[in-house]
């Protein structure tokens, strides 16, 4: 009876909801059409500001057309948000359980990869000499530890996130069990090892002279950026993969070409300026460059407009499709499960 309360309140509040969505994407369009940059090439600005507004156009009569698909799970997660939180904290815990060094392993990995990085491209093949020749005057390590924590972060909430299902098969068949939670589930058990490496970030940071300040809160921004842009993709291609098995296979060769294929362990500037908008294109480069911009450039990630507006668009058209593959196949689950 209290659920068909809820979503009877939540079908009444639709228009308010599409109203909302309506004045915020108008308004996201109005400031993307008034922003200039002086130092852009008018044309690409020009082609920019165009296709930024198909696209808000396009979210926006999709949202209206398939409010009552796209709504769903948001909802669920919202109404379930404190199974989820106790869950999350109970996946994290029984990751480890039975090996004598615990949740350490967690750490010890990504640390160790961190130093093997590190000692192959400074003293192997000189990238500090790099950086300086392309004017960015960092300690090579910094540079590298704040590219690869939220890579780290992006790969096992990914891989984690995907295999979700499979993981709790015995779940998926309950009835009465809501199956949404669980890629979000893994995705914040990844966010607590995830935390560990932004402290660990910090204080090496603070080892080379950069202290905490007020542009550092912004890693708290891109953290959630990351967040948000992994669970859409989880929840297509944890649908996927039900299905489709070798996804899992697919998504690791992704993960390793995507590494270096994401301006990580090298500089976008040796890149020809004219092909430096395919690396843009990748939301991931998004986010290690506003890790950076947050820890030593000192930016403000509004300043550079462009890559956020193009960011939030992506996400959220991803999250509307995940969404709706999730929907679409989710009664399937438990007759292949």
């Amino acid at each position: 009876m209290g659920k068909e309360r809820m979503k009877k309140e939540f079908h009444m509040s639709k228009q308010a909801w599409i109203t909302v969505f309506t004045v915020c994407a108008l308004a996201m369009a109005a400031i993307l059409v008034a922003h200039h940059n002086p130092f852009a090439n008018p044309q690409e600005e020009r082609i920019k500001k165009i296709i930024a507004c198909v696209i808000i156009a396009a979210c926006e009569i999709l949202f209206i057309r398939l409010y009552d698909k796209i709504t769903v799970l948001p909802v669920e997660l919202w109404q379930n948000r404190k199974l989820i939180w106790k869950l999350s904290k109970n996946d994290f815990k029984t990751r480890y359980a039975g090996s004598y060094m615990g949740m350490v392993w967690a750490m010890i990995q990504p640390v160790v990869t961190i130093l093997v990085y590190w000692i192959v491209f400074e003293f192997g093949f000189n990238a500090k000499a790099e950086m300086v020749k392309d004017g960015i005057n960092v300690p090579f390590v910094l540079y590298l530890t704040t590219g690869l924590v939220p890579w780290f972060y992006f790969s096992e909430a990914l891989t984690n996130g995907t295999n979700a299902l499979l993981e709790y098969n015995y779940l998926v068949k309950k009835v009465v069990f809501k199956i949404s939670i669980l890629p979000i589930i893994k995705i914040i058990a990844a966010t607590f090892i995830h935390i560990f490496f932004v402290c660990f970030m910090l204080v090496l940071a603070a080892g080379y002279g950069y202290y905490p300040d007020l542009h550092m809160l912004q890693i708290i921004y891109f953290s959630f950026c990351m967040f948000v842009f992994v669970l859409g993709l989880c929840y297509a291609s944890c649908a996927i993969i039900v299905f489709f098995r070798d996804l899992g296979q697919i998504i690791n060769i992704f993960l390793q070409v995507g590494m270096w294929a994401t301006p990580i362990m090298w500089n976008i500037n040796i890149v020809p300026e004219k092909y430096r908008i395919i690396f843009k294109f990748n939301p991931v480069f998004y986010i290690v460059n506003g890790y950076r911009s947050a820890i030593f450039e000192k930016t403000w990630f509004w300043e550079d407009f462009y890559s956020t507006m193009f960011f939030w668009i992506i996400t959220v058209v991803i999250f509307g499709v995940g969404a709706l593959i999730f929907k679409r196949l989710k009664v399937h689950f438990a007759d292949v499960l």
